[in-house]
């Protein structure tokens, strides 16, 4: 073999490109990447159990409200009435919030509250109109027929009635309304992060055993010594997102021919509020986000083993706080607007989680553009602290190894010989 031309080291993104090419060809054309296709089935089973967190989240949301918008003393009148009968419903009374006092001759416009999506934060389900003694309750035709006995109460005490004669309520149904809108978005949302999580939780681990494996056979140490060691991270993270999309994007196509095939037999899940091209392409960043982040951490970690059963003893804590982190993403969900969930959107790992659903719910673009900043700032700090942490545990041994220059001829001619056994046969 003739020598080769000493050219000094490559940059740092031009070593992890030569590291994540060799590491994306060397799996992608091998046996196992067909069972890594088939992966996703068994987590299928993880899924349907996560389902369960959709009827905690339901119950844990902000309950749909109904609206005033009447003259001030018949809505003084209401909620005085509102006060004395709730205690005795067992949860059964409407919430009632204020939206207009109406002065003198003023017309009502129940419609139009219910469209103002601004109104209460988007929480408003029906609205009562018109006189304590003869209510109008404007709403979806499921949400007032619900109503409408607890509002025939609140009418009949609010105007003095004796508990023998009720008002009549006048039913005005409407097509949908904001709070309709907002808890079908909520199980967009929910849908999204179950995903989001199922995929980092399937997908990232995969970095544990090739990390492991490559240091059984001396490969990294031929790598380390040609290369810096941040390459080395990098690449490794680039080549397993790269295989990762390659995974979703069969995945994807299989859902869709299922989605084609089935027609309307599959479930429809509401339009999230950034819409489905933006939520598509968002979802797709977050999980590069989500990947990269858990990732940096996995080499970290996988430095600590030297064998296949220390990878498997470690992968448990892991899993463990995978876990932590999406069920604190879907409890900051279900409490939009407040400290806990500014704290998962902050929170880098869950950052990723809260952000997508938080685009499944809320239409504003600009706080993704600063969360995906964000975010990539970090994988940065963690890139750079975990190969701090890989050279420090493992390559102490061998940290001259790449010094002099029949050390770095030796470990080109390595990485020549480890990036040719890489393509395919």
């Amino acid at each position: 073999m003739t020598s080769l031309p000493r050219t000094g080291r490559l940059s740092i993104l031009a070593a992890a490109m030569v590291v994540a090419r060799r590491d994306f060809v060397a799996i992608l054309w091998s046996r196992s990447f067909i069972f890594f296709l088939l992966g996703p089935l068994f987590p299928l089973f993880v899924g349907a159990m996560a389902g369960s967190i959709g009827a905690h989240v339901d119950q844990s949301a902000a309950a749909p409200q109904v609206g005033l918008i009447m003259a001030g003393p018949d809505i003084d009148a209401m909620l005085t009435a509102q006060a004395a009968l709730a205690p005795h419903m067992d949860g059964a009374m409407p919430d009632l919030v204020v939206v207009k006092r109406l002065r003198a001759d003023e017309p009502a416009n129940p419609a139009e509250a219910l469209a103002d999506g601004r109104l209460n934060g988007g929480n408003l389900a029906a609205v009562i109109s018109g006189t304590a003694a003869h209510p109008v309750l404007t709403g979806t035709r499921d949400r007032i027929e619900e109503w409408r006995g607890p509002v025939e109460l609140l009418a009949a005490r609010a105007s003095g009635l004796g508990p023998k004669s009720f008002p009549q309520v006048r039913l005005s149904a409407t097509a949908s309304s904001t709070a309709n809108r907002a808890i079908a978005r909520v199980r967009t949302a929910q849908a999204a992060q179950t995903l989001l999580f199922l995929l980092t939780m399937l997908l990232a681990g995969m970095v544990l055993s090739n990390l492991v494996e490559e240091k059984g056979n001396k490969i990294i140490e031929v790598l380390a010594a040609a290369i810096p060691m941040d390459a080395v991270f990098l690449g490794k993270l680039f080549a397993m997102l790269a295989v990762s999309m390659v995974g979703i994007g069969v995945w994807g196509s299989a859902v869709g021919v299922a989605q084609v095939l089935g027609g309307e037999a599959l479930p429809q899940l509401p339009a999230p509020a950034v819409g489905w091209p933006l939520f598509v392409a968002l979802g797709v960043a977050y999980f590069a986000m989500g990947y990269l982040l858990l990732g940096s951490v996995f080499l970290s970690v996988g430095s600590m083993a030297s064998t296949v059963r220390e990878v498997q003893t470690l992968s448990m804590p892991v899993t463990m706080v995978q876990l932590l982190v999406f069920f604190f993403a879907s409890y900051a969900m279900a409490r939009q607007g407040s400290t806990v969930e500014y704290a998962a959107c902050i929170v880098p790992f869950s950052s990723p989680f809260a952000m997508l659903a938080r685009a499944a719910t809320v239409d504003a673009v600009w706080p993704h553009v600063a969360a995906l900043g964000w975010q990539a700032a970090w994988v940065a700090v963690f890139v750079r602290t975990g190969a701090h942490v890989f050279r420090r545990r493992v390559m102490q041994s061998g940290s001259g190894s790449g010094r002099g220059g029949s050390g770095q001829k030796a470990a080109r001619r390595g990485l020549l010989g480890i990036l040719r056994g890489a393509r395919p046969q």
